[in-house]
């Protein structure tokens, strides 16, 4: 926001200011005792209202030379503006001045101008905790995290090993190959089968003996 940019929130033709007594009691400020309201007023003229910067002012100027009676900067969390107990058209300002400050009585003979007065310092506020609250979301999405390097120094170089490519495996002994107890699971191997001499001789060894006579006899009877 430009700071040297002034934008009028409010101007009223007529308010009315007063002397007020020191507050005495917590319970705030009333109107009827600040004397004839009619015609106790210390003085008469414009207020005004505007922003400049992000800061608020509420100014009480002569009509007529545009003087400068007053000035109250308005903070919407500070005591700056307070309403009265038995009215809704008054109210005390707190106004400064090369930094001291007093408590004036304020008001406005239409009900109008005070609701006016009223929504534009409600409206001021409602803008203020609006640029807070984008501010404060804009600041959270910023990533303050510190950026990595990944470039290469000079001298630096990569190394890239991909799976098993260039390993040389150790042929395994042919006695572990076809040993039948050379793993889980393995089958052991079927012997060559017997040769033909091999299978003549056990023949031989297998061929009944002739039987005795006696023998012979048993099936002749």
């Amino acid at each position: 926001m430009d700071d040297d940019f002034e934008a009028v929130l409010l101007v009223i033709r007529e308010c009315f200011v007063y002397k007020i007594p020191p507050r005495t009691a917590a319970r705030g400020y009333r109107a009827g005792e600040w004397g004839d309201l009619a015609t106790s007023h210390l003085w008469k003229g414009r207020l005004r209202i505007f922003t400049k910067g992000a800061s608020c002012t509420i100014r009480l100027e002569d009509n007529q030379t545009g003087e400068t009676f007053a000035v109250c900067p308005y903070d919407p969390t500070s005591n700056a503006v307070e309403g009265v107990l038995d009215s809704s058209r008054y109210f005390v300002l707190k106004i400064e001045s090369e930094g001291r400050h007093a408590f004036i009585g304020m008001g406005f003979q239409e009900r109008s101008d005070a609701f006016d007065f009223n929504v534009a310092l409600q409206d001021y506020a409602k803008q203020l905790r609006a640029e807070k609250e984008m501010s404060r979301r804009s600041t959270e999405k910023v990533d303050n995290t510190p950026k990595k390097d990944y470039s290469l120094k000079e001298g630096q170089t990569i190394s890239i090993s991909i799976g098993n490519v260039g390993k040389r495996t150790r042929p395994r002994p042919a006695d572990a190959i076809n040993h039948p107890l050379s793993g889980p699971g393995l089958v052991p191997l079927i012997p060559p089968p017997p040769s033909a001499a091999q299978v003549k001789q056990q023949q031989s060894h297998e061929r009944p003996s002739p039987m005795n006579n006696n023998a012979n006899l048993l099936f002749d009877l």
